[in-house]
């Protein structure tokens, strides 16, 4: 096994997260592409990891703190590490020991360019970016925010590191008179809130003036702290779970109970 920088001619795996085989990928646009483009002169680094015959099975993205939905100061923070799963396409990676070793080359990297820690996120349920695991890696717990009990970890190289801390939802959409309003927060880091919004935006237009859609760009740093959220999906001023990522029916049914009541 190896960890290797992303080069130029593995890009178009890297925006499709290793999964070039999923139809579904499809739907989540370019967004991700855009977002690398404006990201990678500001500090975003990459890393992928391939056995011993040269597959790719793994990936991690870490910025700086300043530029993730986090706040902290000489940070580098883990946007996420994902090593394939899926029998189909790639096979399946996991239980190989490319994550540990994804995460290890991350801390060193960080360290040799100053960092003070490396901070990272992770949910309670065994599935994405398992908080669980983090801490066996030797991450601790400094913040958490959501109804699924998301958890902002962190692994400090400086006793002068300051812990990190999630950014506070600060708004949400103002409702329009007569109208269900459909609004998505967009990163576009991520492929899979990618696809959150290209189904949002597309349902949306079913119901022609009886919904309003409104597309948030949180790249903009002011605007993410702003709203105090990166990526969200609101019907009204009602957020809608989206890990992983509702059908594009179940959006539909959703907008549709709302409209409804119009």
């Amino acid at each position: 096994m190896k960890v290797i920088n992303l080069e130029d001619h593995q890009k178009e795996l890297y925006f499709c997260c290793l999964e070039d085989w999923s139809d579904e990928m499809k739907e989540a646009g370019d967004h991700k592409e855009i977002w690398y483009e404006k990201m990678k002169d500001k500090g975003l680094r990459v890393k992928l990891s391939a056995d011993d015959e040269g597959k790719i099975g793994g990936m991690i993205q870490y910025i700086p703190i300043e530029h993730s939905f986090a706040e902290g100061k000489d940070l580098y923070f883990v946007l996420c590490i994902w090593v394939h799963g899926y029998k189909k396409g790639r096979e399946n990676f996991q239980k190989k020991g490319m994550g540990k070793a994804l995460l290890r080359a991350v801390e060193a990297d960080v360290k040799d360019i100053g960092a003070k820690g490396l901070v990272v996120w992770g949910v309670p349920l065994p599935v994405f970016m398992r908080a669980s695991w983090f801490k066996k890696q030797g991450y601790t717990v400094v913040d958490k925010q959501g109804f699924l009990g998301q958890v902002l970890l962190w692994k400090p190289f400086a006793d002068d590191a300051v812990p990190p801390k999630w950014i506070a939802e600060k708004k949400r959409p103002e409702p329009a008179s007569g109208k269900v309003t459909v609004t998505v927060l967009n990163n576009g880091w991520c492929p899979a809130q990618n696809i959150v919004f290209e189904r949002a935006k597309r349902a949306a237009s079913e119901f022609g003036e009886k919904v309003e859609f409104q597309e948030i760009d949180t790249f903009d740093r002011e605007v993410l702290l702003e709203w105090g959220a990166a990526d969200v999906l609101y019907i009204n001023d009602k957020p809608m779970r989206t890990g992983p990522p509702p059908s594009y029916k179940k959006i539909k049914k959703r907008i549709a109970r709302n409209v409804k009541k119009l």
